[in-house]
């Protein structure tokens, strides 16, 4: 059996067909171990690590960051047994670290990795709510309590567009001119044991920057989008140079135009999550009939049950939202109406008896739409850990394509943004879209008085083939009482 192993970029997700290398964790030479993340990588769903199928010693590495590849093609080629003595030749009689192309046969009796999807020893993944989903290899419990090795004075990957750079065998048979690496800028690695800064914004590459260099990202101010930490912010701040004087606005207008050329246009290439998206969007814009409902509610009930809730002992660490409410009147009236938790599958309609909640997460990504697996089935402690858990998750940029796929019904907050509704478009292969508006004080006739009063509009899209006008109107009724007065709804519906 071959030593020389090529590892594949694994499919991700359920559809994709791509990835953009984000940076590379480990460097030609490096000697790593199984299941050790090597690399980083953004799909159109996620920026996820891929961790090593092989321990050994990094041979070569076949794309350089900022490349978007193909799933199934190499990307990077292990020795598994580098202690074994040098490589042997190729059949041209040149040694395989100077082959001068990045295929199979740059290295000789190279073994690739079997196709993604085929049954394999450390690939897991299995029947779940919603359908299969696919799992990274490695990502199953470990066998060995492995550790990252770490990179002298946060060398950078070698990712070049040259010609592979292959690692030295143990006994080289004659000495050969390296190739000069193109100059890159450095490829941090991810977030390491820690979320370094707490809450500070920061992509995980950066956070690693800032761990290899010793910078603080909680003393820092962010350059970045939505006041973000940015690779920038921590090289200024390792060498001594003073921030800039005024700090940027950081707004979309404002970062476009630092970008607009001398024709005063700017072309962003769509790719990723807006490519996706954009996919998605008008799949389902042109294939599912929607209709958009809209209900205004005097929510001021739920704002008090609220501000009781957060005084409860059990409740005084967890993070209590009007969002929780929401979802939870959702949850609740989906068991009332399950036909709005459904798919349509052209010549049936498949009614599922769990859901997976989706909640639309703004990131600086873009727009993605985590799940929560099965919420129906949570307490209401148990549904706000886990919404705080998905909002922190897709913050930090490390939503796995696992908790994007298999969503049957989505809310998405359009009141953080100071929005009052809006009509949205559904998630392809789901029925029903909630939109929860800004929630404001004003005049309300209560108890035949106009009085101030906390009140919020609610905006329902639904697939028309399923959910005929009398069932949505009802659905959403059901949401807005639950709103008005939770605590009569819970105890009359549960």
């Amino acid at each position: 059996m071959s030593r020389i192993k090529e590892f594949n970029l694994p499919d991700l997700g359920e559809g994709l067909t791509e990835g953009e290398i984000l940076a590379w964790l480990v460097k030609v030479g490096d000697v790593i171990e199984l299941n050790q993340p090597i690399v980083e990588v953004e799909t159109a769903k996620a920026a996820v690590e891929i961790p090593a199928k092989w321990a050994g010693q990094v041979q070569a590495i076949f794309h350089p960051e900022g490349t978007t590849v193909e799933v199934g093609t190499p990307i990077i080629a292990i020795d598994t047994d580098p202690g074994a003595g040098p490589i042997e030749e190729s059949t041209t009689g040149a040694p395989a670290s100077a082959l001068p192309t990045p295929s199979a046969a740059s290295l000789a009796a190279v073994e690739v990795a079997p196709t993604e999807g085929a049954v394999e020893p450390g690939l897991i993944g299995g029947p779940a709510p919603g359908g299969r989903t696919a799992v990274l290899v490695g990502y199953g419990p470990r066998t060995t309590a492995a550790k990252r090795r770490p990179r002298k004075g946060g060398v950078p990957a070698q990712a070049s567009a040259a010609p592979v750079q292959a690692a030295p065998a143990p006994v080289a048979p004659a000495p050969v001119a390296p190739a000069a690496p193109a100059p890159v800028s450095p490829a941090p690695g991810a977030n390491g044991n820690g979320r370094a800064g707490g809450l500070v914004l920061a992509k995980p590459p950066v956070r690693k920057l800032a761990k290899d260099l010793g910078v603080d990202l909680a003393t820092l101010t962010g350059s970045g989008p939505l006041g973000s930490i940015t690779r920038e912010d921590v090289q200024r701040a390792a060498s001594g140079t003073p921030a800039p004087a005024e700090p940027l606005t950081v707004t979309a207008a404002a970062t476009a135009a630092a970008s607009f050329g001398a024709d005063r246009e700017q072309r962003i290439p769509v790719k990723g999550v807006r490519k996706l998206t954009a996919e998605n969007m008008s799949r389902s814009a042109f294939t599912a009939p929607h209709v958009t409902e809209f209900l205004t509610v005097d929510v001021t009930r739920a704002m008090k049950a609220l501000d009781r809730l957060r005084e409860r002992r059990e409740w005084r660490d967890v993070r209590v939202s009007p969002l929780l409410l929401v979802a939870k009147a959702v949850l609740l009236a989906v068991k009332r109406h399950p036909m709005v938790n459904s798919t349509w599958a052209g010549d049936e309609i498949v009614v599922k008896d769990y859901v997976n909640l989706g909640i639309a997460a703004a990131t600086e990504r873009g727009l993605i739409v985590p799940n929560i697996k099965d919420a129906g089935r949570l307490s209401l402690r148990e549904l706000a850990d886990a919404m705080t858990d998905l909002v922190q998750t897709a913050k930090a940029g490390k939503t796995s394509p696992a908790d994007m796929s298999g969503g049957t019904l989505t809310i998405t907050n359009v009141g953080v943004f100071g929005v009052d509704t809006g009509t949205p478009i559904l998630p392809p292969g789901e029925s029903a879209i909630l939109a929860f508006g800004a929630v404001r004080e004003m005049p309300w006739v209560h108890k035949g008085k106009v009085k101030p009063r906390q009140v919020t509009t609610l905006g329902l899209s639904f697939d028309h083939r399923i959910i005929d006008g009398e069932l949505g109107s009802k659905f959403l009724r059901d949401i807005g009482d639950f709103l008005a007065d939770p605590e009569a709804a819970l105890l009359a519906w549960t």
